[in-house]
């Protein structure tokens, strides 16, 4: 999953460092990403996983550090099966 996002961050998040240069902790909105960015990531990650993210996890802190994102999608992923 890590390298999912990560292909996908590097694609998507325009990022002005390597995405291999970002820790998994780190505040990807202090390292570039934009909002604008952020929500083609987003759509990007729910093409790859097949999910759809609910409006209760569009936010800023879903999206914050590759940490963010695989605790959110883990998250999307285990209600799904669940359901």
């Amino acid at each position: 999953m890590n390298e999912t996002i990560r292909g996908l961050l590097g694609k998507f998040g325009g990022l002005p460092v390597a995405v291999d240069q970002i820790a998994d902790e780190a505040d990807l909105y202090a390292a570039g990403l934009s909002s604008f960015a952020s929500v083609q990531l987003m759509l990007g990650i729910e093409d790859a996983f097949d999910i759809e993210f609910p409006d209760n996890l569009l936010n800023r802190k879903s999206f914050a550090s590759i940490a963010a994102i695989e605790k959110t999608l883990d998250m999307i992923l285990h209600s799904r099966k669940v359901a």
